[in-house]
């Protein structure tokens, strides 16, 4: 599972741009694409896309929405009815196992071809081609640098710069100590909030939780694993005390708050720091009032005192692979193939993929100057090239949603201190085992 992302990143602002884009229309049996969206905080990008795709070309687009946290329970609802998705998302190996009945083989399709690097598709084991990723994302703890400057400025700074924020200790002492400033810096708290409103979990049980399982992987020399020992759950305990403990909202109230109110806490300058990816960009700037400047954003690494922390770089992948549906019809199956033909190869559908959505596309056909430039994605890029160790995204081999939903149960009811942390490690320990076995 692990990749060189930086590999594709470069070949793919090498290559030249392929020639060609969508065709047929309407009116030549071109058939008709749904695309069944995976991130809500996109919707309206996508819903523009496939009105200008229609106007462009006469083929009909839907896109439906699932709910954060419910793709699979909208895809399994969705794949049913017979007007069913013609493009849908897996999130890697796991999900293909889920929804291979579906997949169709793409490996003579132009999207696979024009793929920077094959190893990054998810094929089956007859080698066929059966989910290709549209873009390669990042994610860390993003910091508001005005508020950063202020605090070195005040009286005895743990550090007196970012660049000194280089571990877990490091980490733990700025955050600390800004806290206790907190009515001096005009910040009601260090991190926003850490959403564990149901649904709402996944930057810890699944995005937090990636380094820590990705470490037991490392030193067990495997990419996967029938059963975990959570080897690094006292390192995971580390760094979610400390979002918990100094952030905006009191722990037992987290289980109201979702992704959309910690970004808007961090877009309106109530707090200094927010873990999320490069895709949350739209979601600060976006935000009615909002104070953070462009200039101002920036990632650090997620510290929880993992070896060779002061190495560590961004959590670098994906789970975002793009499938076409093969029990739709063979004109529907073309015209899903020609949408997303479009979206990596004319001009329009490769400035929506880079300037609207925000994706670091792993495809031939976008340039180097074709690469997104918002400051978190352009902050991505400087981790990812400056020889910082890239952490890859393993979290592609958790066993399941009902998995990860009860990871972020246990971790609701620690918060609310109703649970304890031996606790949390069993029933991690416990689900992971029971769901790879079901699974099987």
């Amino acid at each position: 599972m692990k990749r060189n992302v930086a590999a594709v990143l470069a070949a793919a602002a090498a290559a030249s741009v392929l020639t060609g884009c969508a065709s047929g229309s309407a009116d030549d049996g071109a058939g008709k694409v749904y695309y069944l969206n995976f991130k809500p905080e996109v919707t309206d990008v996508w819903e523009e896309i496939a009105k200008t795709y229609t106007e462009e070309t006469g083929v009909e687009v839907k896109v439906v929405t699932a709910a954060g946290g419910n793709y699979e329970s909208t895809l399994k609802s969705e794949i049913a009815k017979s007007d069913a998705p013609t493009l849908f998302q897996i999130n890697g190996p796991i999900g293909y196992q889920s929804w291979k009945d579906y997949c169709a083989d793409l490996s003579g399709s132009e999207f696979y071809e024009a793929l920077s690097d094959k190893s990054l598709a998810i094929t089956g084991e007859d080698g066929g081609v059966y989910g290709i990723p549209y873009t390669i994302e990042g994610y860390g703890i993003i910091y508001n640098n005005a508020i950063m400057e202020q605090y070195f400025a005040t009286s005895s700074p743990a550090v007196s710069s970012l660049d000194e924020i280089n571990s877990f200790a490091s980490l733990k002492a700025v955050v600390e100590d800004m806290q206790s400033k907190k009515d001096e810096l005009g910040i009601k708290g260090v991190f926003a909030s850490t959403s564990l409103l149901p649904g709402e979990e996944w930057r810890w049980q699944t995005h937090t939780a990636n380094l820590a399982v990705n470490q037991e992987y490392v030193d067990k020399g495997v990419d996967d694993l029938d059963e975990i020992e959570f080897t690094y759950s006292d390192e995971f305990k580390n760094i979610f005390d400390l979002y918990i403990n100094n952030s905006t909202t009191d722990p037992k109230m987290l289980g109201s708050k979702g992704v959309n109110d910690s970004m808007a806490e961090f877009a309106l300058g109530q707090a200094a720091m927010v873990q999320n990816g490069n895709w949350a960009w739209s979601q600060i700037a976006d935000v009615s009032g909002n104070v953070v400047n462009a200039e101002d954003i920036g990632f650090l690494p997620v510290y929880m005192g993992l070896p060779d922390e002061a190495d560590q770089g961004l959590c670098i992948g994906t789970e975002n692979y793009f499938c076409i549906n093969k029990q739709t019809s063979e004109a529907n199956q073309q015209a899903s193939l020609d949408f997303v033909a479009w979206l990596i190869n004319s001009e329009t559908g490769k400035d929506y993929m880079t300037n609207k959505l925000g994706n670091i596309a792993p495809f031939t056909t976008f340039a180097d100057d074709e690469r997104p430039s918002d400051p978190l994605a352009v902050s991505m890029l400087d981790y990812m090239e400056n020889g910082k160790t890239s952490i890859p995204w393993i979290f592609t081999t958790f066993p399941s949603q009902t998995f990860k939903d009860n990871f972020g149960s246990a971790l609701l009811e620690y918060a609310q201190g109703t649970m304890t942390w031996d606790d949390v490690k069993a029933t991690v320990i416990e689900q992971w085992k029971a769901e790879k076995a079901a699974a099987k």
